[in-house]
């Protein structure tokens, strides 16, 4: 939570050279994830070096990049994470999400409930991949790990 401590994020940019979103539910996700984000996140590195930081967030040759700046715009982390741990799940959000959405214009009350309930439990063992995958490089809280996780799969969507 954004206590007023330098342990958060200030900024956070997506790559782009990957070019835009390919619908307007990723671009809502990616806009809504970014603006939560700035509102209330927990974020420091664990190498000592303090924020606030300004994320950079990127694919590269399979990997997911965390490019780290503090207020200087000075580059003080690169953290690289194989997508291999999370393209299984990247790739079961992807399906559950276009269910909910067309969910959403043809489907009962109840079914689109269903349908949000297995969404949410993807986004959340995502969410835990990913604070598991940068445990010992950054702190973070879950709240925190599920906004940079749409994030990903935003990246992933456009990359």
């Amino acid at each position: 939570m954004n206590d007023g401590t330098n342990n958060r994020l200030v900024t956070i940019d997506l790559d782009a050279s990957l070019g835009a979103s390919p619908s307007p539910e990723a671009d809502h996700e990616r806009r809504v994830a970014i603006y939560d984000l700035l509102q209330e996140n927990s974020f420091a590195l664990l190498n000592g070096l303090q924020g606030p930081y300004k994320l950079q967030l990127s694919t590269q040759d399979g990997r997911l990049l965390f490019e780290i700046f503090n207020e200087r715009e000075e580059k003080i982390s690169i953290i690289g994470l194989s997508m291999s741990p999370l393209r299984a799940i990247v790739k079961d959000y992807f399906l559950i999400c276009e269910s909910y959405y067309r969910a959403i214009r043809l489907s009962t009350p109840s079914q689109i409930e269903t349908i949000d309930m297995a969404r949410r439990g993807l986004h959340n063992e995502g969410s835990e991949i990913l604070k598991e995958r940068l445990n010992g490089k950054v702190d973070m809280d879950f709240d925190t790990a599920r906004r940079l996780f749409t994030l990903v799969c935003v990246l992933h969507w456009r990359g």
